[in-house]
């Protein structure tokens, strides 16, 4: 399945599966976003923002048929806000869109890691349990790729987080910019490629702490 990007999300002619629309958006805002901490696959729960921003962000959605949630915490209680003030569940949770692992970053500041891995940011390395773009990218593709095969021609919410989102974007040499909470990307999927659509935003941006100057210093973050 390729990746690629288009300014709409139309059907392309000759496609054997019908095309499944996705909307991809970040989780509400959890406690380590308020902190600055990287979070890669740890679980902190949303903040009462976060749970607001769920709330605030069912009033600008239209009707989905599904709800399918990365399972850590603050994607998953953000998809049951969702569910319920949509009123579409159960949610469907799918492990393979969970964060990237930060390995031995997660949990800490950006001044943390320049502390204790002097240069590695700023050189845009990383430690070695870190997850690789391709490792994170495959299994989201490979996510996708189910949803869409289970529920062809369906508007699927997908809640997820937005280091998913940036590796999607980068595959399709789409140019960086930071993602909100509650803010994501249009995908089409018509079984043979996935096409990326517009990004949107559900609630007003709080930014979790200092804006990031490029995708490697934000996705792990969120």
């Amino acid at each position: 399945m390729r990746v690629g990007h288009s300014p709409g999300l139309s059907h392309r002619l000759g496609s054997v599966q019908p095309m499944t629309r996705m909307l991809l958006v970040r989780h509400g805002q959890s406690e380590w976003n308020a902190l600055g901490r990287w979070q890669g696959q740890a679980d902190p729960p949303l903040t009462p923002l976060g749970r607001q921003q769920a709330r605030t962000a069912v009033e600008r959605l239209g009707a989905v048929d599904l709800i399918v949630s990365s399972d850590l915490d603050r994607a998953l209680t953000t998809a049951a806000i969702l569910a319920e003030g949509l009123g579409v569940g159960p949610v469907l949770v799918e492990p393979r869109l969970r964060e990237r692992s930060a390995g031995e970053w997660s949990g800490l500041t950006r001044d943390e890691i320049d502390q204790q891995w002097p240069g590695y940011l700023a050189q845009h390395l990383r430690p070695p349990g870190f997850e690789p773009d391709e490792v994170l990218a495959a299994r989201t593709r490979a996510a996708l790729d189910d949803i869409a095969a289970t529920h062809p021609g369906a508007e699927v919410l997908v809640v997820s987080h937005g280091g998913v989102v940036y590796v999607l974007e980068a595959e399709a040499e789409l140019p960086f910019a930071r993602l909100p909470n509650l803010a994501g990307r249009w995908l089409s999927h018509d079984g043979g490629i996935l096409r990326l659509g517009e990004r949107v935003e559900l609630v007003d941006d709080v930014p979790p702490g200092p804006a990031p100057a490029s995708r490697a210093t934000d996705d792990e973050r969120v």
